[in-house]
Parts: structure tokens; sequence; C-alpha cells
């Protein structure tokens, strides 16, 4: 719509003269001259607000930007080849998040999507965020239907996201700089964000929830497992403490608010029937009867039982074995049986891949051995066998062998010669996840002089104590006063890291040095580095990585490099079901 035609339409509606205009659009209009004072003729352009409020507003919404991040970008996956731009703003209308294509960033930041643009309606006009925060609902505000003229050119869709207590908190838009001139082209986009916006709100209510049932319901049995349209938070009593917005939708009660209702007031099911409702039975038996007969299917989720920790010797005792690992099914028993084996003259060869950490564990057993010994590091790829005859006069103590399989014929004849002739050398040898004995050059009496005990390091992928050990290094490296954000956890835990623990520490060196204040984002963060592909079997090493993950579908697709639809498949194909 040219300008002069788009100020004369504000003037009729304005005039009380009848137009084609949507409802919603005109009642806008009249909000921003008669309320905000603004002049439609002016092209102001998009309010911008500074570096520090825009951090404040982005700490405020922390947890919605962690929460939301990987739906988005799931999201701005399937748009990103139609220009379209995503904006996560905050409840006063201030984009806190942003997905867009960097060549047009000028562009983009000149309309004002992007980072730290105000689209509340007393700031921008009538505009997609600052309706939909109006109304409540989701909402197209195409081309011409914008107030301002220096927005006229953009069509922006937006969905509002309400918090587990039914307030709105968010809204989510996708917004195009161009678009076809008929309003039904975005028709899709208001598909896709409603569905977006549904999927943030159920995310923030399942990681609310840990410690609580939670029911989720579809009026369809083919999507309830995967996409549920809507769910609720029950405490021990059936009590309701926390829902999605589509609760409300589904129509389970219109007499008054749900929050604190009763279950069984509202559906003809009670807390103790919830067991019967979890994924054990087939889908289109899990049916729920509203009081007015109609029918929903339900899909009831356990509290997580809080982690039970192994019996194991005080932390105190392990020495500088302490800090191997966290909270880890696999590394909690590997450190005890290190431990139990550092004050001996056992040799171990230490399995896993390279960057896991088998050098750092191979020192920890060394200095929580006797004392007063030396640590000889000895890298075996390319070494020859005067490099281990001079090895002959070292001081007694650790010596750590690095790749062993790499050792050349000669290396082996001169390291048997140093092992007969220097009993006061205690050796730890590492080798890849893939060695075997039986297909490599090394000599049967050798490798049986090396391997009295072996310890299996996991790939970093594969542990649970992810965020104890990112903010193990995190510490040892960033200023006390520096942090990272929910959002760069999540992006960092959800990586594949192919290099292990060493990728991991590198890419906070890079962080930090790239951060420009205290706090890390994701922004900051280098790049994450090609997947590493890794197959989806044994079923076993799956089960390991979904456990690791927590079960959290999104974050297994990631480190394995794949689709998460891919994963739902092989979790179905395997028959496998989350631990209740």
């Amino acid at each position: 719509m040219r300008d002069r035609d788009h100020v004369r339409e504000i003037d009729r509606v304005l005039n009380g003269e009848e137009t084609g205009r949507d409802r919603l659009v005109s009642d806008s209009w009249r909000r921003c001259v008669e309320t905000y004072g603004m002049d439609p003729t002016r092209p102001d352009p998009a309010h911008i607000v500074s570096e520090a409020q825009l951090r404040e507003h982005r700490e405020q919404s922390e947890r919605l930007i962690a929460i939301a991040r990987s739906g988005l970008q799931n999201l701005f996956r399937q748009v990103a080849g139609q220009n379209y731009v995503l904006l996560l703003a905050d409840a006063k209308g201030v984009c806190v998040d942003f997905f867009g294509d960097p060549r047009f960033e000028d562009e983009l930041r000149q309309a004002g999507l992007y980072l730290g643009s105000d689209w509340s309606e007393d700031r921008a006009g009538t505009c997609g965020v600052g309706s939909c925060l109006f109304t409540g609902e989701a909402i197209t505000i195409h081309q011409g239907d914008h107030f301002g003229l220096a927005h006229t050119p953009l069509s922006c869709t937006s969905a509002p996201i309400f918090d587990t207590c039914g307030q709105l908190t968010a809204v989510l838009d996708i917004s195009l700089l161009r678009s076809p001139s008929p309003k039904s082209s975005q028709n899709l986009a208001l598909s896709l964000v409603t569905a977006s916006a549904r999927r943030v709100e159920m995310a923030n209510l399942m990681a609310g929830s840990r410690r609580d049932w939670v029911l989720r319901f579809s009026t369809s049995p083919e999507f309830l497992d995967v996409d549920p349209e809507a769910a609720v938070a029950l405490d021990g009593s059936g009590r309701i403490i926390g829902m999605t917005k589509g609760a409300e939708h589904l129509a389970l009660d219109r007499s008054g608010p749900l929050i604190g209702r009763n279950i069984g007031d509202l559906l003809e099911v009670s807390v103790d029937d919830l067991p019967d409702l979890m994924r054990g039975r087939p889908t289109e038996d899990r049916v729920l009867r509203l009081k007015d007969g109609r029918a929903l299917f339900g899909h009831a989720i356990a509290p997580h039982a809080a982690p039970v920790r192994s019996r194991e010797q005080p932390r105190a005792n392990l020495g500088a074995l302490a800090g191997i690992a966290g909270p880890d099914p696999v590394m909690e028993p590997l450190v005890e049986r290190a431990a139990r084996l550092a004050a001996s003259r056992v040799p171990v060869t230490l399995r896993g891949e390279t960057g896991s950490g088998r050098e750092y564990l191979a020192r920890a057993i060394h200095v929580s051995g006797p004392a007063g010994r030396s640590f000889h590091a000895v890298r075996c790829a390319g070494l020859d066998a005067g490099a281990i005859d001079a090895l002959s006069e070292a001081a007694a103590g650790t010596l750590f062998l690095r790749g062993v399989e790499d050792l050349t014929p000669g290396a082996q004849n001169a390291l048997l010669r140093l092992l007969d002739a220097r009993d006061d050398l205690r050796v730890i040898s590492s080798v890849g996840p893939l060695f075997d004995a039986g297909t490599t050059n090394i000599r049967s009496d050798l490798f049986y002089r090396l391997s009295g005990a072996v310890l299996t390091l996991p790939s970093l992928r594969m542990r649970h104590d992810f965020e104890w050990l990112l903010e193990r290094l995190f510490r040892r490296r960033a200023r006390d006063d520096m942090r990272l954000t929910p959002a760069a956890r999540i992006e960092l835990a959800g990586r594949s890291w192919p290099g292990n623990i060493r990728e991991l520490a590198h890419a906070l060196d890079a962080a930090i040095a790239m951060a420009d204040g205290t706090v890390i984002d994701v922004p900051d963060l280098p790049p994450a580095t090609d997947a590493s592909g890794q197959d989806l079997a044994p079923t076993e090493d799956f089960e390991a990585l979904l456990a690791a993950c927590h079960w959290n579908m999104s974050q297994v697709a990631r480190r394995l490099g794949v689709n998460r639809s891919t994963v739902l498949r092989r979790v179905r194909k395997a028959g496998l079901s989350p631990p209740h």
C-alpha cells in the first residue's frame, strides 16, 4: 500500500467510516492515535533499546530463552530458505532472541527485526508483537495493517507464549522484510508459529515439573506421545499446579481458573489412575472422559525420583581423583576403581576417545599414589628405540604411554627391555576405544605386561555429569565475575563433542576471549564442529546416550547429528521407554 493511501485508510477508520479492515487492526489504529498520540504520516524508525537495557531484558528472560532456543532453531531451519526472521519478545515487547540470515543483518536491524527492538504497541504502533501482547491471541499484521509507515513493507505473524500459571510471558514472531501481497500467504506462518509457541509452553511446563505428575492431552491418539496439544502438572493429591494454555482451549472446564482445581473435578480420573495412563499401555487405550462425556487421550508422566547416590567412599578420601567426575553412574565406580589401583603397582590401561581425559586420569592416579615420584608422559606415535632407551636414566615414578597401539616393532622391543630393567617404573598406558590386541601389531608379551587393569572412559556425549564438568572447566578459566547464560549452557550440552573434553575446554577458552562483558551467551560461543555421525546401534549404547541426556530427544538428536524424528523412530523400533 502506498504511503498516501495508507494514511487515508487510517483516517477513514478514525472517522468511523466502514472499511474492510480487520476489527483488531482498526481498534489498534485508534489506540495509536487516541492513546499513544502517534502520527501515521511520520515514518518513525524502529526503536532499539540500549545495550544495558537489552542485557537486563535478556537476563530476566534467561530461563525462557534457554527452554525455547532448541525449538526455535528447529522452526528457523524449516523457514530459513523463505527469508523469514524469528523473534522472541518478552512480555514488554522487547526482542530478546533472534534468528535471521546474517547476509541481511544491516537491513534487518534497520527494520527492527533484530535483538533489542521494542515492538510494544505504544512504541511501534500496530504490529505483530504489540497486537499479540494486547489481545493475547495469535495474529498476522500484514503490510498495510501496520500503523507506522516505516513498517508497511513487513509481514509479521505472532503467537503468545503463556507461563505455567496462564499469564502471557512472551511472544514468538515470524516476519518477512517483503512478502507476497495477499495476507492469506501467511496462513502457513500462522500455523507454524502457533504450534511452536505451544511446544515452548510444553517444554517450560516439563522443565518446571520434574518432581510432579504431568498429564498431557490430545484429541488424537496418533500425536499424543510426540506432540500433545495441552498438559497440566499435578501435585500428589491431584491438584493442578501448572498448565499450558492449551488446557483451557481444550475446554477442560470454563467455570473458573484451572490452577488449584483437582483433576477429578474436570475429568473422570483421579491421581491414583495416572499410572494406567503411562506409556506401558497402547495410546488408543488411554482414553479420558470429560464431565460432559467428551473424550480425550491422555499420557501421564510420573515424577522424577530424587537421584540416589551410589554407596561410595567419601570424596575427601579420593584425593586428586575427586576432580575427575561429578554425579555420573559410569564415572563414579570408575573413579573408585582408580582410587584402589592408585596405591598399587598394577599396570593400568586407559581406554577412550581422543580428548576424553585419559592423561588427566593418569596424572590423578599418579598423584594419588606414593609421594615423591616423577611422572613421565611419552607419546608413542613416531617413538623410536633410542628415545625409549633414554628413559633408562629417568627418575622412579609413573611412565604414561600415550597410544601404545602406535608403537613400532623396534620401540616395542626397547620398551620390553626397559620394563625388565626398571621395576621402579609403574606403567599406565592409553589406547583408543576400538583397540583390539588381536588385530594390532602389539606383541602379546608386551600387551600382557601393560594390561593389569583396564579403565574405560566414556565419551563426553555419554556423560551424565556434563553440567558439573562444564562448570568445573569454566571456573578454571573465567574470571570470578563471569558466567554462562542458561541458553549457552543448553547449547553446549546439546553438541556432539567429537573432540570430547579437550574440545569443550577449547570452546570455553574461545568464548571467554570473545565475550565483551561478564556474561557469555550463545553468540559468544564458537561454532559447533561437524557432528560425529554416531551410529544409533548397538542398542545398549543408544540407551546410554538417552540416559545421559535424561531422555531429552532434541539433545540426543543434536549429539548424534541427526533429526529428532530419527531418534524417535529408533526409540520405537527398539521398544525403549524412559524410566519412571
